[in-house]
């Protein structure tokens, strides 16, 4: 049975899907996601701009800074069960993480910056709001069940909610902690309505119990992607922390419009691999040619997506950043055009997570992203004191390249897949 929205498709894509009751899902949940990210992209970097433009490069740097800080221990929060919840579509709650973030995040800054007492609030606040990241796990659970239009729905809410709040602030010239309180209030509203979207689906949290038996299992599964995500939050947000602290919040203000500019894009990986990511571990168990003929495919839909941004993106950089952030941050359109193309590892570091996953070789994508991040930290260290900023995107382009494709030629279960992404590189096609 179709659903409704097909007969608004062309003839020819109506016939491909008719009568495929999953792919339809699979469409529908991707269009979901899409639409999401789409609507954040638009409102997020018209208040995000006027938000850069009301602080300047210091504050905004600043606020960044401390942005980056929490997420260095944000990966605690989910402790890396997010691929292993659609895996075995299960229920935990994250609080225990979630405290740990808390804890250590204000902890950290305190000894890091024994006397600035408004990076401490700042950070503070901040942290605060991952308390509530434990309601998350809903989200996997409609993930699970290719059901993204619950989530989005949930998300957008809280999303318009607090961008109107924003405005509201910038307008009224509010401080700094008032920002960091709405970031926290997002979150929570988010959670609430996960809650909500839950219980509309006639289910409650009320029902969920603990099991140790499960917990141990999902620990033993999960403890190499609970580092795994812990190392890939570090080298993506390590960089304007090490700016921050060896040259200063004014540079973090101009690095971080480049890393807003290029982070604009990675909903699209992330939509695909929400909704690609069952049907691969299908193949998988139907046989090996259909299993490595798809990740090819998702491979090469990877680079063509990203390299349809990274071209267009690279020679429109320097005029993007100053029509939208203006003259001060003019420096940050030579660091986009370094950043946008470390989007295309990134692109095929969602693709190869797919294919780890589904194999369970949760071990080897620990060893790849721990040698990507230590790489990007060593190269942090030697280019950030020379070239501030741009050191840091150049760290960052070398570090996604070589934790997603330069590490598949070390180990010899990733060799094939290495020549696989190696291919989509070089001609990527699809049909």
């Amino acid at each position: 049975m179709n659903q409704p929205w097909t007969r608004f498709l062309p003839a020819f894509l109506r016939e491909k899907i008719e009568g495929r009751e999953y792919l339809q899902n699979v469409v529908s949940n991707t269009g979901w996601v899409f639409a999401d990210n789409i609507l954040r992209m638009g409102v997020g970097l018209f208040v995000g701009v006027w938000f850069a433009r009301y602080l300047g490069p210091g504050q905004y740097g600043l606020f960044s800074y401390a942005l980056a800080f929490v997420t260095l221990f944000s990966a605690f929060s989910s402790l890396g069960l997010d691929d292993i919840v659609v895996r075995n579509m299960v229920r935990v709650l994250k609080l225990g993480g979630s405290v740990v973030t808390l804890i250590a995040a204000t902890a950290s800054i305190m000894v890091l910056r024994p006397t600035d007492r408004l990076s401490h609030w700042l950070v503070g606040v901040i942290a605060a709001g991952s308390l509530f990241q434990s309601f998350n796990v809903i989200e996997f659970w409609f993930n699970s069940r290719v059901q993204a239009k619950y989530t989005v729905i949930a998300r957008n809410a809280a999303f318009i909610i607090c961008s109107a709040l924003k405005i509201i602030l910038i307008m009224a010239k509010a401080s700094l902690i008032a920002f960091a309180l709405v970031s926290s209030i997002e979150i929570v509203t988010v959670s609430a309505g996960l809650i909500i979207a839950y219980r509309s689906r006639g289910h409650r949290i009320r029902t969920w119990r603990v099991s140790k038996e499960r917990a141990r299992k999902l620990f033993k599964d999960c403890w190499p992607l609970a580092c795994s995500t812990l190392i890939i939050m570090i080298y993506m947000r390590i960089d304007q922390v090490m700016l921050g602290e060896m040259i200063g919040s004014e540079e973090v203000g101009i690095y971080s419009v480049a890393v807003r500019l290029a982070e604009l894009w990675t909903f699209i990986p992330m939509a695909i691999f929400w909704s690609v990511f069952p049907s691969i571990v299908e193949a998988r168990a139907v046989s090996d040619e259909l299993f490595y003929a798809r990740l090819q495919k998702l491979y090469n839909l990877m680079v063509l997506v990203a390299l349809a941004i990274a071209i267009p993106v690279t020679l429109l950089s320097s005029w993007l950043v100053k029509t939208l952030f203006g003259v001060a941050y003019s420096r940050a359109g030579h660091m986009l055009m370094v950043l946008i193309w470390a989007n295309l590892f990134m692109y095929l570091e969602f693709a190869r997570s797919s294919f780890l996953t589904a194999m369970n070789w949760t071990r080897i994508y620990l060893l790849t992203v721990f040698m990507g991040g230590i790489l990007n930290i060593i190269l942090n260290l030697f280019l950030i004191p020379r070239y501030g900023g741009m050191g840091a995107a150049v760290a960052s382009l070398i570090g996604y390249w070589f934790a997603a494709h330069g590490s598949c030629f070390l180990f010899k279960p990733l060799l094939r897949t290495g020549i696989m992404m190696t291919k989509a590189i070089a001609y990527p096609r699809i049909w």
